[in-house]
């Protein structure tokens, strides 16, 4: 009989509660960014699109460039001006996030 120490199961509960956590951020960010896409930090959009597409492909300049499964538009592409994200690149998101969404349930 193998015997898992109570500190796996410590660290294991906090893992669960760290995720729901972060998910439950993670779609309040969401939620905001489609009721006001005027007034978005960068950081929290930054996030978002990390969920949604991975990791940036480009981060080093003010834009961050993340891959779709689709050529051309809607792009993400995002900047950062002055802490906030620019209204037009939110909505470029929003579209992007729907398109991904549609395909995905086309495919099931």
């Amino acid at each position: 009989m193998i015997h898992a120490s109570s500190n796996f199961f410590d660290n294991l509960l906090l893992y669960h509660i760290s995720f729901i956590s972060l998910s439950i951020h993670l779609q309040t960010t969401i939620n905001e960014i489609y009721k006001n896409p005027t007034n978005v930090k960068f950081t929290d959009l930054c996030r978002v699109c990390e969920h949604y597409f991975g990791k940036a492909r480009q981060s080093g300049s003010s834009h961050r460039i993340y891959k779709t499964p689709w050529q051309g538009d809607p792009r993400v592409n995002i900047q950062n001006s002055k802490g906030k994200a620019k209204a037009y690149q939110v909505k470029q998101v929003i579209k992007a996030i729907e398109r991904l969404e549609e395909e995905s349930d086309t495919t099931k």
